[in-house]
């Protein structure tokens, strides 16, 4: 007697932690983990998009939930240190530097940043609707539930094709190499991490050189 295959179900990959931290990319390089930062933005964004596809075809249930409550998770947790990171080492060499566009850039991609809180407390609205939700009662999105979740994917693709092309390469070309250890260690600190090696005028660098 053979045992019966179980029904396949398409599932939800679950992210254990969405994190600070990933394989190869540390806080002692700081653009390195700016990118792998990005790439785990693009996960979260490609969880919710199955997440939304997951809904239509089978309903509300606990991966789906868990899935909800991950995408949730990073956004209100790694992503604002992220966004402090840039505003604070990133964009202040380009809207000194006499590259114009790159001027010009930099203002737009704060502003983008912005644009996602605005748009994260719709979609994070959303999100948690879909958490709390029960399997019976489960309704699927309104179509203005559905806008918010890809107006806010669609707002973070572009910015983010806009600092991996344009803004990181720029900035990371015209920092020194004092400003980025500055910029690795005020990182850590803000994450409460102990940085290896302690250069005690380095924290200084970037608020001398870039101070209004």
């Amino acid at each position: 007697m053979t045992a019966a295959k179980p029904s396949a179900r398409p599932a939800i990959r679950q992210v254990a932690l969405p994190g600070h931290r990933a394989p190869g990319a540390g806080l002692e390089a700081p653009f390195e983990m700016l990118a792998a930062c990005h790439e785990r933005v693009e996960r979260m964004l490609a969880l919710q998009a199955k997440l939304q596809q997951y809904l239509l075809d089978k309903g509300c249930d606990e991966p789906a939930r868990q899935a909800a409550r991950d995408v949730m998770r990073y956004f209100d947790l790694a992503a604002p240190l992220h966004h402090q990171d840039e505003e604070l080492h990133v964009f202040p060499p380009l809207l000194a530097g006499p590259d114009a566009a790159l001027r010009e850039l930099a203002g737009r991609l704060a502003q983008d940043h912005r644009q996602m809180e605005v748009a994260w407390i719709e979609a994070r609205r959303t999100l948690q609707a879909i958490a709390d939700s029960l399997d019976s009662g489960w309704t699927p999105l309104t179509p203005e539930q559905t806008a918010a979740l890809d107006e806010f994917a669609a707002l973070y693709r572009r910015h983010l094709d806009d600092e991996n092309n344009s803004a990181y390469p720029a900035a990371q070309a015209t920092l020194l190499p004092e400003a980025v250890q500055a910029m690795s260690e005020d990182m850590m600190q803000r994450r409460g991490v102990a940085p290896k090696t302690q250069e005690p005028q380095a924290g200084a660098v970037l608020k001398a050189k870039y101070a209004p």
